[in-house]
């Protein structure tokens, strides 16, 4: 695949080198960037992202990089893979550190999980995901696959139209999402060895015929 055909959005919170090695092992050498008019030109965007809803979108809007990726979203009809906090960002409000506004791409709202004896959070380590539909980014899985997850505040799967992912961790959670080329993973596609090399896999075929 060319070069240069995935761009990763750096705000300065994500997890970019082992999103960088896996997209490598792939045979794909992503262009990483901060400049929202690399990002408004981008062939396909990655967000990826680790700790808080609101600081991480403080960081995007100070920087202009929330218009930037609506643009390219919206606007160009790119497609986008969130991941982790990168996946809640495409929610429309999080509740994390207040209530905070999100990029609006996949409507629902991110909350905190609900601890308990059985659920300690944050929820981290490998758990089971299973698909509404093996197609799309989600081709060529198992009926239910295991992923790595580590994460506090999750989006709940209600009402949503598009090809989906759930987990079960105290109730049933969205890990994965897909309409129109919005897709999101609440858990590590990177860090998942061969399941989410073959979701990444999925991804770069997606947006190398777009």
């Amino acid at each position: 695949m060319a070069s240069k055909s995935i761009t990763i959005v750096d705000y300065g919170m994500g997890n970019i080198g082992s999103v960088v090695g896996a997209l490598r092992f792939l045979g794909v050498e992503p262009e990483v960037t901060p400049d929202p008019e690399r990002v408004k030109i981008a062939h396909s965007l990655i967000l990826p992202g680790v700790g808080s809803f609101r600081k991480a979108m403080e960081k995007l809007k100070s920087a202009g990089l929330d218009q930037a990726i609506l643009e390219t979203v919206q606007t160009r009809k790119r497609a986008i893979l969130g991941i982790c906090l990168g996946m809640q960002l495409l929610g429309s409000w999080s509740t994390e550190d207040g209530e905070s506004q999100g990029l609006a791409l996949i409507p629902n709202r991110v909350s905190r999980f609900d601890k308990s004896e059985q659920t300690k959070v944050p929820h981290v380590g490998f758990n089971t995901v299973q698909f509404s539909q093996r197609k799309g980014i989600f081709s060529e899985l198992p009926e239910k696959a295991d992923f790595y997850f580590v994460h506090s505040y999750r989006m709940l799967p209600d009402g949503l139209e598009g090809r989906t992912a759930t987990c079960d961790y105290g109730g049933e959670f969205l890990a994965g999402f897909e309409k129109e080329k919005i897709c999101g993973t609440q858990f590590h596609p990177e860090k998942s060895q061969t399941n989410g090399l073959i979701l990444l896999k999925n991804f770069i075929e997606m947006v190398s015929l777009c």
